[in-house]
């Protein structure tokens, strides 16, 4: 049943970024629904200068590709775990973590997770519970939601630096393949997807683009799996 439940998940997945669920891929190149060019010049500029905030000697970048458990947050959270066990503060380290393809929702507030059901979209469940999460497990950990009581999310490890990004083409994309599903207008369900981006996590123009930035800023690239 478990393999049956992840090639079902999988298919889900292929079909969204091959653009063939309703309004995913073509509802980016509607106009109608893409966002004028001057505001996505100003878009990569605002995230072109983010990305000046790299700092300090140790310096990594995770590709948060997949939820996987929660390890593209628990991995920035290690980086700093064990950079600081070596003698290296804070001040000195930069974790970043790019939220991309089925990883975006972390990236995104309660309300949005129970609304369109996100657990169940992108297969995250509630530690507690064990069904699909209505919640973002991972921005303000509860009791239980992390292997280990210690681990970090993303609104603490925020407030020692790290950092965080999230796919604008993965939450058009998803929006599209949502709002197929529930019967919404994509520039809908996208204008309520980036309002509920959390405070300080950057709308990037793309996951890839972004990994390439961080490590044009010196950050070493590791995939962000188990």
């Amino acid at each position: 049943m478990k393999e049956s439940n992840s090639n079902s998940r999988r298919s889900f997945l292929e079909k969204i970024a091959l653009g063939s669920a309703v309004g995913g891929l073509a509802g980016i190149l509607n106009p109608a629904v893409a966002n004028p060019l001057e505001e996505n010049k100003k878009k990569m500029h605002e995230a072109d200068e983010w990305f000046k905030k790299v700092k300090g000697s140790h310096r990594i970048v995770y590709d948060g590709s997949t939820p996987h458990d929660g390890f593209p947050i628990i991995w920035n959270w290690a980086f700093y775990l064990t950079n600081n066990q070596t003698d290296s503060p804070d001040s000195d380290i930069t974790a970043m973590t790019v939220l991309r393809h089925a990883a975006i929702p972390f990236a995104l507030d309660d309300r949005l997770w129970s609304k369109y059901k996100l657990g169940a979209v992108f297969e995250v469940n509630d530690p507690a519970t064990g069904a699909p999460s209505l919640r973002n497990p991972y921005y303000e950990p509860k009791p239980g939601d992390f292997p280990m009581p210690q681990i970090q999310g993303i609104k603490d490890l925020q407030a020692r630096g790290a950092m965080f990004c999230v796919c604008d083409l993965a939450l058009q994309v998803y929006s599209g393949a949502i709002a197929g599903q529930m019967n919404l207008q994509m520039e809908d369900v996208y204008k309520d997807m980036i309002s509920g981006v959390h405070p300080g996590i950057q709308v990037v123009p793309s996951g890839v683009w972004a990994l390439g930035r961080a490590q044009e800023h010196g950050c070493a690239y590791v995939f962000a799996g188990g």
